[in-house]
């Protein structure tokens, strides 16, 4: 069957409260579709007025005040400042019909004015309201939709299209904010890894919630596959690290495997030998899986590859946060490199493997940042030139 691409927006509102990472969780757990997209977005009065547009032209005629106008007063700036806003793209076969099943119905006539009848079991029942008024049912006095998604393929290529055009030259972080003591914000970086992507699961969801705990503000995001290259100077500074701590460990046990095999003691020097041998082997492999584990290329293979600066394949999600003391914050919900080592309650300890597969990344420092938010290009979205690409190959 034909593989189609449609949309999940994430309203301010929800994205205010921190509710992203919940609802993330929900779309990613329970549909077989690929996320290929996201961005943050701020969406300016114009797009906000065109959109509510076609929303009018699209939802039938009960529908059309309830929807429209929220987007044209809730999308919309305010007080003169843009409000975050989430794209989200979805691939698979049937995606429309997929997303409304898990987003779940907002309209009038779905509407369950008992609360002890409401279950939660999608993300509207769980994150959204409508409130209507006791004299008039009929009449919504308070209405948030928590998320929004086309109801058929028709509205969502023709939603894509508008996207398209607003994302051109658009920024991919937000700066919709001015801080009183901007001395003291931080911003940082941080990456889902691949581990998370290998199935449908609410891991990354999980994660995001997590994190959300610090307080901190999701500025900016984006679904990246790194290359070879990128992998290998993302983590160049590793491998000094891990060849250092590594080799005189593997040193010293080749040397005890040795004696032990052999029935005779070795002297420092063979030590010595082994280090420079198999201990520095050990941690050079050690690096190798790294990038291996991050771009799903090994270097021997590709190093010399003419697409060695193709996108890899294997996923991660990067997300930019900002707010005071950001990096503290973030690395003390993250928990450190080891998951057996850190504490309960921590994103490694709760979702990582070992070292190597330790669930998820996150800046050190104000210099790490800088240089690690340049390799991942963070001010660069691919999202629009996936909408395009689809939206040029479905004409065909």
């Amino acid at each position: 069957m034909k593989q189609t691409i449609s949309y999940v927006i994430v309203t301010p509102y929800t994205i205010a409260k921190s509710r992203t990472g919940g609802v993330m969780s929900r779309l990613l757990a329970r549909v077989d579709l690929e996320l290929v997209g996201a961005q943050m977005i701020a969406p300016d009065e114009a797009f906000a007025r065109e959109y509510a547009m076609y929303l009018r032209r699209q939802n039938a005629p009960n529908d059309i005040t309830l929807l429209s106008d929220y987007v044209e007063q809730n999308l919309a700036p305010s007080g003169g400042r843009r409000h975050r806003t989430l794209l989200l793209l979805f691939c698979g076969e049937n995606p429309c019909e997929k997303l409304v099943d898990i987003c779940g119905h907002l309209y009038s006539e779905h509407r369950i004015n008992d609360i002890d009848t409401l279950t939660g079991e999608t993300i509207r029942d769980t994150y959204a309201d409508l409130i209507s008024s006791p004299d008039n049912p009929a009449k919504p006095t308070y209405f948030e939709p928590a998320v929004i998604t086309p109801r058929n393929q028709k509205d969502a290529d023709e939603d894509l299209a508008l996207f398209s055009r607003f994302l051109e030259g658009q920024e991919n972080i937000i700066r919709n904010i001015q801080y009183p003591d901007p001395s003291k914000i931080e911003q940082t970086l941080v990456i889902i890894k691949p581990d998370n992507w290998s199935h449908p699961s609410s891991k990354p969801g999980t994660i995001i919630d997590m994190f959300s705990r610090t307080g901190l503000r999701i500025v900016g995001l984006k679904v990246h596959r790194f290359s070879l290259v990128e992998a290998l100077e993302f983590y160049g500074p590793v491998e000094g690290a891990l060849e250092e701590k590594l080799a005189p460990v593997y040193g010293k046990k080749a040397r005890e495997i040795l004696e032990r095999e052999l029935g005779f003691t070795l002297n420092e020097e063979v030590e010595k030998a082994l280090t420079a041998s198999v201990g520095m082997a050990y941690a050079r492999d050690q690096f190798r899986r790294i990038v291996k584990y991050m771009s799903g290329i090994k270097p021997e293979e590709g190093a010399s590859h003419t697409g060695s600066n193709k996108p890899g394949n294997v996923m991660c999600l990067i997300l930019f946060y900002e707010g005071e003391n950001a990096i503290r914050k973030i690395r003390d919900v993250l928990g450190p490199t080891d998951p057996l080592k850190a504490p309960s309650g921590t994103v490694r300890r709760e979702f990582g493997s070992n070292v190597m597969e330790n669930t998820a990344h996150a800046s050190d420092s104000p210099e790490s940042v800088k240089r690690e938010q340049m390799i991942v290009r963070i001010n660069e979205n691919h999202l629009r030139d996936i909408i395009n690409e689809y939206l040029i190959k479905n004409r065909q």
